[in-house]
């Protein structure tokens, strides 16, 4: 693919350079017709049973991107009080949301608790906690229900540190310490009213994830009177689209998918609300940065070409050496890639492994260039930081309707000093 901004109108007739111009750079552009798609792709992954997709909030939590998951139908799944409090200022009901934390305080555990929203506890201990905190509330016991989540014992993903599933990772209960958690609840009189998993992300072979569902319908058999079962997410997007990758097999997934939930309906007798958890899916694709090159030099043979897009911007490459294709925007036009040049596309902070392309095949860049990072949408400005005393960019969602606005403005240094 020579332009994959061209082949699917990213920027809706609208001129990259003239929004540079006009927003600033560093600057991340959304589109809103690609993001209601992918939203609306996994609200339909099962539909055999009952089911909802829970777009999984830490991949990005732009009220604005909140309120559109709002409108597709989707519910939400949140690590931390932070995030919680995101999704009702955004006007989710404690109805729709699954608070997933782990290591938390009992700060945290009470404020759910007092908000109502249904808790997963991600180890004995904070089952424990869950309990004590319900006692000291002096909760009737119909309001004392919560979930367990499980380690399923297999794990996927883009890259290890973003496994969550294995005897290697933090997370989860390990199945062999289930009877415990049984214990726990007729200790603290609990229902444990849902059991939730997740294998890892950004993966694009469905069958661990297939392999995982077919093992927690297995251990879901040991829990009685199940309200619902999460899968969790992880489904991956292709971030080689430059190089035809093909994107996650959903339609294959989903048939693959449905005889093992029959097989487990038929065995338990019923069929409980089944959940997904996607966040990457939702959101990555409908995202790119738009950075512009302020210099280009040539160090002991090797061309760097240095943007103002550093890793306080998008972290994933120097964190987890994450792959995001690149395309050059001269005078508002995709320069063709008829002709490659091996360049370092590198930002404005002072490390060595502030790299967002290392020794990548990409048009000769020039000082005044944009260049164009695909697939920014999720764990990107989730992630910034403010290294170096440098203000996290701006967010601009181009509207199915080719309008541009802005959905959270430029941070300014004034904005750094309020705290001290």
């Amino acid at each position: 693919m020579n332009s994959y901004i061209e082949a699917s109108n990213y920027f809706e007739g609208n001129n990259p350079e003239q929004i540079a111009s006009e927003y600033g750079t560093p600057l991340y552009v959304y589109n809103e017709r690609i993001l209601r798609d992918r939203m609306h792709s996994v609200s339909q992954v099962i539909t055999k049973y009952p089911y909802t997709a829970n777009y999984s909030v830490k991949a990005n939590t732009n009220i604005h991107i909140l309120k559109i998951a709002l409108e597709e139908g989707l519910n939400c799944d949140a690590m931390s009080t932070g995030e919680l409090q995101m999704l009702f200022k955004a006007g989710f009901p404690k109805e729709r949301i699954f608070f997933v934390p782990n290591n938390v305080s009992t700060e945290e555990l009470v404020f759910a608790l007092k908000h109502g929203v249904m808790t997963s506890l991600d180890s004995l201990a904070q089952l424990e906690l869950f309990g004590q905190c319900c006692c000291d509330l002096e909760l009737a016991p119909e309001k004392r229900t919560c979930a367990v989540r499980i380690n399923p014992g297999i794990g996927a993903g883009h890259n290890e540190k973003v496994v969550t599933g294995g005897k290697k990772t933090k997370f989860g209960i390990a199945e062999e310490d289930i009877p415990q958690i049984f214990e726990i609840a007729e200790k603290y009189k609990l229902t444990i009213a849902g059991i939730n998993q997740h294998i890892g992300s950004g993966f694009m072979d469905p069958q661990p994830y297939l392999d995982a569902v077919t093992n927690i319908l297995r251990i879901a058999l040991q829990f009685k009177n199940l309200k619902f079962i999460d899968f969790g997410g992880g489904y991956g997007i292709p971030y080689h689209k430059l190089d035809d990758e093909k994107p996650f097999p959903m339609d294959d997934f989903k048939k693959r998918l449905e005889p093992i939930l029959d097989d487990f309906v038929a065995k338990y007798g019923s069929a409980p609300l089944f959940k997904s958890e996607p966040g990457r899916f939702c959101v990555a694709e409908s995202s790119v940065i738009l950075g512009r090159v302020h210099a280009t030099k040539q160090n002991n043979g090797h061309l760097f070409a240095g943007t103002d897009v550093g890793m306080n911007v998008l972290v994933r490459p120097s964190m987890y050496d994450s792959w995001h294709d690149v395309e050059v925007i001269r005078d508002g036009k995709v320069v063709p890639r008829n002709e490659l040049v091996e360049q370092n596309l590198v930002g404005n902070i002072c490390e060595s492994g502030d790299i967002l392309a290392k020794s990548r095949p990409l048009p000769k860049m020039e000082r005044g260039d944009l260049a164009c990072i695909l697939d920014a949408g999720a764990y990107g400005w989730s992630m910034c930081s403010t290294y170096n005393s440098r203000p996290r960019p701006a967010e601009i969602l181009i509207t199915e309707k080719g309008k541009v606005k802005t959905i959270r403005r430029r941070e300014t240094v004034e904005d750094l000093m309020r705290l001290f």
